[in-house]
């Protein structure tokens, strides 16, 4: 099945070329495995070419100029696809148009100076929550959440993937029972959300506008 995410890089211009890895979610590890050295978090034996496309995607090259780089039968592989899925992506637009809340596990946003932060997608769809809900749209639909670190392993990550799948079995059950609208449920998990991760994470929540919300 693989591990799936996401990773957008930060350009000189601020804007973002977006790739995808299909094992990079796991354990959320990519944090510290994207590096100047790594930038795809490959071999570190002989990661020149590595770099040297990092460096012209950073300055604007396009998707459809990086085969060249990729053409060597004997490049080292990386956990990141070298080739970007999009380029000049605001990351309001990432999280809004590319990310899969059910499918991608992660999203990793790289700084231009290799500052790695790791987001774990909350899915906010219903469907197999609710016997009244029969479709749910992935794309765009949930939430992103940062994690708390400590000695280099992610702290209260599973245990807000828990709270959150119980949050949801509650939800629907509310939906089922004509409590909740579908609105009212949505706004329902980003209350609840929005206390559960407090002050100490960012959370993200994409919206129609391309502007996420974080809540208070």
């Amino acid at each position: 099945m693989g591990h799936l995410a996401l990773v957008a890089y930060e350009r000189t211009d601020g804007q973002y070329t977006l790739h995808y890895t299909h094992w990079g979610a796991a354990d959320l590890k990519m944090k510290y495995r994207i590096t100047a050295e790594t930038p795809f978090g490959g071999d570190d034996t002989d990661s020149k070419w590595a770099k040297q496309l990092f460096t012209e995607l950073a300055d604007g090259l396009e998707a459809d100029a990086v085969d060249g780089y990729l053409a060597d039968k004997d490049r080292p592989s990386t956990v990141v696809e070298p080739k970007p899925r999009a380029t000049g992506l605001t990351l309001d637009e990432i999280v809004a148009d590319h990310l899969d809340y059910l499918h991608h596990e992660a999203f990793f946003v790289v700084s231009t100076t290799f500052e790695v932060t790791a987001y774990r997608t909350l899915w906010f769809g219903l469907q197999y929550d609710s016997e009244t809900v029969d479709h749910g749209e992935t794309v765009g639909n949930g939430a992103l959440a940062t994690v708390r670190w400590h000695d280099g392993e992610p702290v209260g990550d599973g245990h807000l993937q828990g709270q959150f799948a119980a949050l949801k079995d509650v939800v629907g059950d509310m939906l089922d029972k004509g409590v909740f609208t579908p609105s009212t449920a949505r706004q329902y998990l980003k209350q609840k959300l929005g206390e559960w991760v407090g002050k100490r994470q960012e959370l993200l929540i994409p919206n129609s506008a391309h502007n996420p919300v974080r809540p208070d």
